[in-house]
């Protein structure tokens, strides 16, 4: 603990660093007080049941987690900075057919600059047509048409509403921006991150007081189930950090009749064992509801698969959903991890892989490396996403069950990592020990 307060101390002695967190932090507040702000013509003492419905065990209640709540509170943020997302993953998808998009790909910066704007026309493009469908949808969600204060098919409540709702993901997308280039940390991820965290003090004192005031197990339930969660967290550490590191050797090289490296360098490729991150888990989720919408069919076969679905924490829906997970880890590092370039990239760097060809050889090499590392990462990234159902069996409650896995901890505990390994480049660089490194500090420079 003494360790971790010099370091918080060295942090605030560099003035950029400290500018920076402060930056990211007053963003993010800026974020979550926008959320709480409900569509005006909407009464919001009226939301009751919106919010008794995204508390449920199914999709609306994923997606409200995300939004840190903000959908539940028909809020000019409801729909979050998730839209963002869905253009960056098909815009992504889509720089594998597309020929326009590799050759921007391979154009550095410049090229990274156009296809932002293209992700960002994108996000528009897919707001008006998830708002609509929002405010269409809200006389469905539970919301009575009391609430609707313009009355509920009202033009200029639906004209004001889809212009604000397209404003909110826009603002946040923009401060997710301003966050990564002037801040500290991926804004996108940041945002994402504080909205499952602003939920995470309600849904733990609701376990708390069931345990307690209920006489349901006492404090030393609720004790196990935290250092219970405390073991879900250091296993999904593991499985983010986790890499195969492959030896890379280069070839002596002479600059100017001089030897430049005598002995010739080593170093690793590191191979993630999961390279896909959440990203199989958003598929996953999004093909999940296809088998619910069974469950309006008039035929009673079709209709009771469809129902047996529509329990998030129920056998038949987590049996598909951890096989989804552990294919669409196999499709995404496919898509992602480019084996072939990684393999010419080296030959030309004069690099090579200890007793492997360069070229063809090394990619297969590469390629059959990743396939076999990818099979235990994706269960075990299975395994944590499906944890919160067998949480609830055990008597906890859905909404704190979900802290236990999927994709909320995936994020929180990604987004963490990545934080404070920008945080320890910089204290690296002014001659001071990490945020979490052990031993004694380095000697101190003007910073």
């Amino acid at each position: 603990m003494k360790k971790f307060i010099s370091s918080i101390q060295d942090i605030w002695k560099i003035e950029e660093l400290r500018n920076k967190i402060l930056l990211t932090l007053g963003l993010m507040v800026v974020y979550r007080l926008a959320a709480q702000v409900t569509l005006p013509g909407i009464d919001g003492s009226q939301l009751t049941a919106l919010a008794n419905k995204t508390s449920e065990n199914n999709l609306l209640g994923l997606l409200n987690m995300f939004t840190g709540g903000a959908f539940a509170q028909a809020s000019v943020m409801a729909l979050g900075i998730m839209p963002y997302i869905s253009a960056s993953i098909v815009v992504q998808l889509m720089g594998i057919a597309v020929p326009y998009l590799q050759k921007l790909q391979k154009e550095g910066a410049s090229g990274q600059k156009k296809i932002t704007q293209i992700t960002r026309w994108l996000t528009i493009g897919i707001l008006l047509l998830q708002a609509p469908a929002y405010i269409l949808g809200l006389p469905a969600l539970g919301i009575p048409a009391s609430a609707f204060l313009l009355g509920q098919g009202s033009t200029v409540f639906f004209v004001s509403s889809l212009i604000l709702l397209t404003t909110g993901t826009v603002f946040a997308m923009w401060l997710g921006e301003k966050i990564t280039d002037k801040g500290i940390g991926n804004g996108i991820s940041l945002l994402i991150m504080i909205g499952i965290v602003a939920r995470l003090p309600s849904t733990f004192l609701q376990e708390f007081s069931s345990r307690v005031n209920q006489s349901n197990g006492g404090l030393l339930m609720v004790l196990i189930e935290v250092v219970l969660w405390l073991v879900a967290i250091l296993a999904c550490m593991f499985l983010v950090t986790g890499v195969r590191q492959i030896a890379v050797q280069y070839a002596r090289r002479t600059v100017a009749g001089n030897i430049q490296d005598a002995a010739g360098a080593r170093q690793y490729i590191p191979l993630k064992l999961n390279s896909s991150g959440v990203m199989p888990i958003i598929f996953a989720q999004a093909l999940m509801f296809v088998p619910q919408l069974l469950a309006s069919s008039e035929s009673d076969t079709i209709k009771s698969i469809g129902i047996a679905f529509q329990d998030m924490f129920g056998l038949w829906y987590n049996i598909l959903f951890a096989l989804l997970i552990i294919i669409f880890s196999y499709f995404y590092t496919a898509i992602t991890i480019p084996t072939n370039k990684m393999a010419d990239d080296l030959k030309r760097s004069g690099g090579f892989l200890p007793g492997i060809r360069p070229g063809k050889e090394t990619a297969d090499y590469l390629d059959t490396i990743l396939s076999r590392i990818t099979l235990p990462g994706s269960i075990f990234l299975a395994l944590l996403a499906i944890l919160p159902a067998f949480i609830v069996k055990a008597g906890v409650q859905p909404n704190w069950a979900m802290f236990y896995g999927g994709t909320s901890l995936l994020i929180m505990v990604g987004v963490a990592i990545d934080t404070i390994q920008q945080i320890n480049s910089h204290l690296l660089n002014r001659h001071y020990d990490g945020l979490m490194k052990t031993g004694t500090k380095r000697k101190s420079v003007a910073s």
